[in-house]
């Protein structure tokens, strides 16, 4: 039978384990602000690991708590793929998806194919998208009489199941890569209620051909409270060809956003492109599939993304899966011309051999810590950030982090020292890693992982961490 953890018991478990980690001598306990939040979370121990050091490597660490032993550090593996991709790459990395054109033009109307190359962009947001068509009708092309191709070949990542993980296929964070990912295989839905008519209007992020969406969905009974309004519409998902909502949207909620991976993902791109060329107008006799380049074709022209220092911002501040293995597959591609997970993988373990000879290295998986079986020691990712204070890509790398309490996937932490941290939490994992800057001035390295079945307890003991390290 379950029982409450008591504080006479955490404090005999904090001497076990400093005894054991410590090899027979007593080591350094945990700060007396830590233990009281882990009794609060019901949280043992044995279950955290800790590394918190200055950032010059030479200097002894100031709390070192089970901090070799392998633990699920969740999204803070992301910390590792975006370290390895600025070193490899450079910042100033962008991806060009190129657009060839072979046929002839003939008044508006465009004789031929008009071929799509993904390259592995992670970031052809819809807007990036209705710009890249945009340009195609600004060279005169209105009417496509032939097909759209889509070549998605750069990457090899077909039999992704988004269900796999977590048994959750419509939630963003489980969207598969694709080489050419559009909106992150991601459409959003906002609702905008109209009392007057009562109904809540529906906007779509991303026009998609062959889906009906409805325009609207009928308002909740006047006075319903807002509550789980995802729940209230009674989303179906399950058609590929249809969204269909059976409930109601209470206007109490105003207007709302609901980010969904729709189902069929594998043909997210060729709905996306075709709907996107419909709505600016433009009009197409075939259909938009799936092929290859042909070999010796030239491009009319590249569309070019964002640097890879902006990429990396977005991942590490608002947590993203897909982005990141986009990175970690296209590090793969051009260290070995395979934009696989495995050539990814052997491209960052290349890397890190270089740096690190003498330590064991994350097991990455597929690199965005979306994972039951990535593993890293505290340590080890103490000592990785350490390095990466001192490299050349050091600010872009840092500013990438959530700030404390203020943005990203920490704004709503309680932690009142100055800090950029990356976070990472699963159902039975919580994690922090980055920098914090003491009240004395010094620099810290900080990486702290709880395993655990309360890990989504555990927010109040990592801020408490955090503060006692600024606390110097």
């Amino acid at each position: 039978m379950w029982k409450p953890m008591s504080w006479r018991s955490v404090r005999r478990s904090v001497a076990v384990v400093a005894l054991c980690s410590a090899g027979g001598v007593v080591a350094q306990p945990l700060p007396a602000p830590v233990e009281h939040a882990l009794v609060r979370a019901q949280i043992p121990p044995d279950a955290l690991s800790i590394y918190v050091a200055p950032v010059d490597p030479q200097r002894a660490p100031r709390l070192s708590w089970q901090a070799g032993i392998p633990m699920n550090p969740a999204s803070v593996m992301k910390l590792v793929t975006t370290y390895a991709a600025l070193e490899q790459l450079g910042p100033t990395y962008v991806w060009r998806t190129p657009v060839y054109l072979d046929g002839v033009l003939d008044q508006g109307a465009f004789r031929g194919t008009v071929y799509i190359k993904g390259v592995g962009d992670p970031k052809l947001v819809s807007e990036r998208l209705w710009l890249m068509l945009g340009r195609l009708q600004g060279m005169g092309v209105k009417a496509i009489a032939g097909d759209i191709v889509v070549d998605r070949s750069a990457f090899d990542v077909r039999g992704h199941d988004p269900a796999a993980f977590d048994g959750e296929p419509f939630r963003p964070y489980n969207a598969g890569p694709d080489a050419l990912l559009v909106n992150y295989k991601t459409q959003v839905l906002g609702f905008i209620p109209d009392v007057a008519a009562g109904v809540a209007h529906i906007h779509y992020e991303l026009p998609m051909g062959h889906l009906q969406a409805p325009g609207s969905v009928p308002l909740a009974p006047q006075g319903t409270a807002c509550g789980n309004w995802r729940s209230q519409l009674q989303a179906q998902w399950g058609d590929p060809q249809r969204i269909q909502f059976n409930g109601h949207y209470p206007a109490s909620c105003g207007d709302k956003n609901w980010p969904v991976a729709l189902p069929d993902p594998d043909n997210f791109a060729l709905k996306a492109v075709e709907g996107m060329w419909r709505s600016l107008g433009g009009s197409i006799t075939g259909s938009v599939r799936e092929g290859r380049v042909p070999e010796g074709l030239k491009p009319a022209w590249e569309n070019q993304s964002p640097a890879l220092g902006e990429v990396v911002r977005d991942i590490n501040k608002f947590s993203n899966n897909v982005m990141t293995q986009q990175v970690l597959l296209t590090m793969g591609k051009e260290r070995f011309g395979q934009g696989s997970f495995d050539a990814g993988r052997a491209a960052l373990a290349q890397w890190w051999q270089l740096r690190w000879p003498a330590a064991d290295m994350p097991v990455l998986d597929n690199g965005a810590g979306l994972s039951r079986t990535a593993r890293a020691s505290a340590q080890t990712l103490g000592r990785m950030l350490q390095t990466a204070w001192t490299s050349s890509v050091m600010p872009e790398f840092i500013a990438s982090m959530p700030i404390s309490g203020m943005d990203g996937t920490l704004r709503r932490s309680k932690a009142s020292a100055s800090a950029h941290l990356k976070t990472g939490s699963l159902r039975d994992a919580n994690a922090l890693a980055g920098y914090v800057h003491g009240n004395s001035g010094q620099r810290y390295v900080l990486v702290a992982m709880i395993n655990h079945p309360n890990a989504n307890a555990a927010r109040p003991v990592m801020d408490a961490l955090v503060d006692w390290t600024a606390q110097d």
